[in-house]
């Protein structure tokens, strides 16, 4: 759901994604993003929001096929990615790009589900729109500085590796309409 504070988890091995404030460049330069198993981690929490084209209201369910930015909460930060080669599998690179959610085209993903609109602990893809690859997490793991952290990449092709789903997170209701009555003619099993 827009504007809901989210931790993404992989459907095979329950991995989530996380933010390395500083931990570790990419081959790009950029911040790297990687899958740890730890739940207590509060690295694994990311922002739903619009991007530079469409707004996404506080509340609003994200819809199967909308493109949307993730903003790591505690960083600023937004998913990103480009045709940077990824340090250890050599697919894309998925990295942290922008200030305070602030970046550029290459941070929009599109959720890619089932139904009408993506709903909790429903298995998902997010495709980059600009490359068109999957983001994904596969078995390479960092050693120094982040040992045992996986590495978050996007791959071409879908697979169980692509597959994530939103575990946890703080789901807001829909905002105020102008009238100042609210909407809440749907449960809330969407994201």
């Amino acid at each position: 759901m827009c504007r809901g504070a989210v931790v993404l988890v992989k459907m095979a091995e329950n991995e989530r994604r996380d933010d390395n404030s500083g931990m570790r460049r990419e081959s790009s330069g950029q911040q790297s993003v990687t899958g740890v198993t730890a739940v207590e981690d509060s690295n694994s929490y990311w922002s739903v929001r619009g991007t530079s084209d469409t707004l996404c209201h506080r509340g609003t369910p994200v819809k199967c096929g909308q493109t949307i930015r993730l903003t790591h909460v505690n960083t600023g930060r937004n998913l990103h990615s480009h045709y940077f080669a990824s340090p250890l599998s050599s697919n894309q690179e998925v990295s942290a790009f922008g200030e305070e959610g602030e970046g550029d085209h290459l941070d929009e993903w599109t959720v890619q589900c089932g139904g009408s609109v993506w709903k909790r602990e429903e298995a998902v893809h997010f495709r980059h729109k600009a490359t068109d690859a999957l983001l994904a997490v596969t078995g390479e793991q960092y050693g120094r500085p982040i040992h045992g952290q996986r590495e978050v990449h996007a791959m071409s092709n879908p697979s169980q590796h692509s597959l994530w789903k939103a575990m946890e997170g703080i789901f807001m209701k829909p905002s105020e309409s102008p009238a100042g009555s609210r909407d809440y003619s749907h449960s809330h099993t969407e994201f």
